[in-house]
């Protein structure tokens, strides 16, 4: 069985998330999705809408996704992707180069974005409050 791991926090999901999930589906026959925890997104600065326990929820309904676990620290990639067995790491091609030093462990893809979709953009178009331009 090829296994393969992606990341994300996975708030607000939206058509970009569930293309980078299809697409790193289409790569093996398991997908894990590694969720950052509310903890971990504290230490990045970056604040979730949804709860680490709610977006958990929602990416385990999804039927690209075979399992989620936690992300805690930027440094436990190494230790996920051997304790998983994993062949493939994927991650959105804003990331390239980024996780180039697991290529010692397993295959590194950057998949493209989905153009014009992102949650800071959702975010950014709902303080607009509904106005249009």
């Amino acid at each position: 069985m090829k296994k393969v791991i992606t990341y994300g926090t996975y708030d607000l999901l939206h058509v970009g998330h569930i293309n980078l999930l299809r697409r790193a589906k289409e790569l093996g026959d398991y997908l894990i999705v590694v969720l950052s925890s509310d903890e971990f997104n504290a230490i990045k600065h970056k604040t979730a809408y949804h709860s680490y326990e709610d977006r958990k929820i929602i990416l385990e309904a999804i039927k690209y996704v075979d399992e989620v676990i936690p992300e805690y620290t930027w440094e436990q990639k190494i230790k996920d992707v051997v304790d998983n067995q994993v062949d493939v790491f994927v991650m959105g091609d804003d990331w390239k180069g980024q996780f180039d030093f697991l290529k010692d462990y397993c295959e590194v893809v950057y998949l493209p974005r989905t153009e014009g979709i992102s949650t800071t953009k959702i975010k950014q178009d709902l303080n607009l409050g509904g106005k249009k331009n």
